[in-house]
């Protein structure tokens, strides 16, 4: 591991991020895409199990956040999704009209929060049975969020936040739940993951389908994307694995986490890795949202495990990790 001063750790990673409101594409980038890889795409291809990580700082949220699901974070802002569950949803004896299980009630935050953890606004997300927000991309002053009905196979909308004036549209609809979003760059459209990111979809900015196509991936169900230049996305996720038989077997689950690089282009793992670091409240760091960005070797991750109700609340900690010389 390597030593970062607190006050150093917090110059280093502002430079490496877009303040709110700029015309920089995502955390990871600290300029438009350009024509070759940039150091977050190649530095996620360079992760492996060995790589050491150390955990720089953490921020404490003094505000009720429920159940965290995307995550976007600028010089000067976070920006975190969140479901607040009023009803939980309740799993029907047989499927009624396609579905599992009933709506649920609740309520779709974006909570803007300053980087000292103090919320600056509560934008509320969806209306209905429409309350679930997900995975989140800022490309610009966009903000790209999907909320969705908290059940597969259900419905969602696609919605964009300006993050200047925090002002929310509603931009299309799709007839699935999807769970996260990111917005690629080199192509100007916008790509979804279904429900346990089983599928992806690939839409035009006002919803016109172009391509779905089978996630390659099936060690972790995906959380939270976010675009990385030229072509690729990072997604971070989480699955839940039986425990053996003396541990309590399939009633004691053991939370296996990790990340992978994608290639939009060829829909390929560029690479993938697991993450096992864990929370106060003994979740895997990749439980819930993280983001990512990268400064020549070294690459930085954020992660909000931990839901408001659990242990120390919900944190957002901030881990680092230096590469191997590159070249």
């Amino acid at each position: 591991m390597f030593a970062v001063g607190a006050a150093a750790a917090a110059l280093a990673l502002a430079a490496l991020l877009p303040a709110a409101g700029n015309a920089v594409a995502e955390p990871g980038a600290s300029s438009p895409p350009a024509a070759s890889d940039g150091d977050l795409a190649s530095d996620l291809a360079a992760v492996d199990r060995s790589t050491e990580w150390q955990l720089l700082s953490t921020v404490k949220l003094g505000f009720p956040t429920y159940h965290p699901e995307g995550l976007v974070v600028t010089a000067d802002r976070f920006y975190l999704t969140s479901t607040q569950i009023i009803e939980p949803t309740k799993t029907y004896p047989a499927p009624v009209d396609g579905f599992d299980r009933t709506p649920g009630k609740g309520i779709g935050h974006l909570f803007v929060i300053d980087r000292d953890g103090k919320l600056v606004k509560d934008v509320i997300l969806g209306e209905g049975d429409v309350y679930h927000p997900g995975g989140i991309d800022l490309h610009g002053d966009d903000l790209w969020i999907p909320v969705a009905q908290y059940r597969p196979g259900s419905t969602a909308e696609i919605d964009r936040v300006d993050v200047r004036t925090l002002e929310v549209t509603a931009e299309f609809t799709v007839d699935d739940h999807i769970g996260g979003i990111v917005y690629d760059a080199s192509t100007g459209h916008l790509v979804g993951n279904n429900w346990g990111s089983r599928k992806f979809y690939e839409w035009t900015p006002s919803g016109k389908p172009v391509t779905t196509w089978k996630n390659p991936e099936n060690l972790v169900d995906f959380q939270d994307c976010q675009y990385v230049p030229k072509g690729k996305m990072a997604c971070g996720g989480i699955t839940n694995l039986p425990q053996t038989p003396s541990a309590g077997g399939t009633k004691a689950t053991y939370e296996l986490g990790g990340i992978a690089l994608l290639d939009l282009r060829s829909h390929a793992v560029v690479n993938e890795f697991p993450f096992q670091q864990w929370s106060e409240a003994g979740h895997v760091m990749t439980r819930n949202p993280l983001k990512l960005a990268a400064d020549g070797d070294v690459i930085t991750m954020w992660a909000a495990p931990d839901n408001g109700e659990e242990t120390a609340g919900t944190q957002i900690y901030t881990w680092q990790a230096k590469l191997a010389a590159k070249g």
